[in-house]
């Protein structure tokens, strides 16, 4: 699905594979987060996405020119998870209505699993 904007030079539309890409690499600037995680369904593991890979942990969904966007996230061992996800959803909110002129309607963020830094 896109978002589509009506300017008045005429209209853009943007992929919501952009998006999760975009909202992922944000993510991961946010104290707290050791990455995106994959989550393997079928046996229940999160695994940890390298960089590349950080949109197979993020869906975005743009309906009525507003998006919504869910993460699948691995924080840090020690870290306040109520603070770690405020931070995820203002960082997150503020970058992608930057980036994109569209309103960020709701963030969902699962967290699924913990890992120690090194």
């Amino acid at each position: 699905m896109k978002g589509h904007m009506n300017t008045d030079k005429g209209q853009i539309s943007i992929e919501t594979n952009v998006l999760a890409k975009y909202a992922g690499i944000c993510a991961l600037e946010c104290f707290g987060i050791v990455g995106m995680a994959s989550v393997n369904m079928k046996e229940g593991i999160a695994d940890l996405l390298t960089r590349e890979h950080v949109k197979k942990g993020v869906r975005a969904v743009i309906k009525d020119n507003k998006i919504t966007i869910d993460f699948h996230i691995i924080v840090a061992y020690g870290v306040s998870i109520a603070v770690v996800a405020e931070n995820l959803i203002d960082t997150v909110t503020y970058k992608i209505e930057q980036f994109t002129g569209l309103d960020v309607e709701k963030i969902n963020i699962y967290v699924e699993g913990v890992r120690t830094l090194d």
